[in-house]
């Protein structure tokens, strides 16, 4: 039969314990951001993104000399092109991706 240990109240609030009852625990802990920011710097979708830009400064500059008929040629070129664009590297882009 075991002996049996009895403590104050008082004592038993305020003594520090000798050994912890918590034992540590391992875990593996996982990433939610499985990608690299450098993984954007993709020759292909920075070569379209080069080639969009390039077409936006082209069509400051005829701005600028005073082509408006040319620049708004450019201008209803490019709202169908730059969301096409977009969205056509967005879905390379997770299309290639190796998560």
């Amino acid at each position: 039969m075991r002996k049996t240990q009895w403590f104050d109240f008082r004592n038993f609030l305020h003594k520090p314990s000798l050994s912890s009852s918590i034992k540590p625990r391992t875990f593996t802990a996982y990433s939610f951001v499985p990608f690299s920011p450098f993984a954007m710097l993709d020759p292909t979708i920075l070569t379209l993104g080069g080639i969009v830009l390039g077409i936006a400064i082209i069509e400051r500059i005829l701005e600028r000399w005073g082509a408006i008929d040319l620049a708004g040629q450019f201008e209803k070129v490019m709202r169908f092109i730059l969301p096409v664009t977009f969205y056509g590297a967005l879905l390379y882009f997770f299309a290639t991706f190796m998560f």
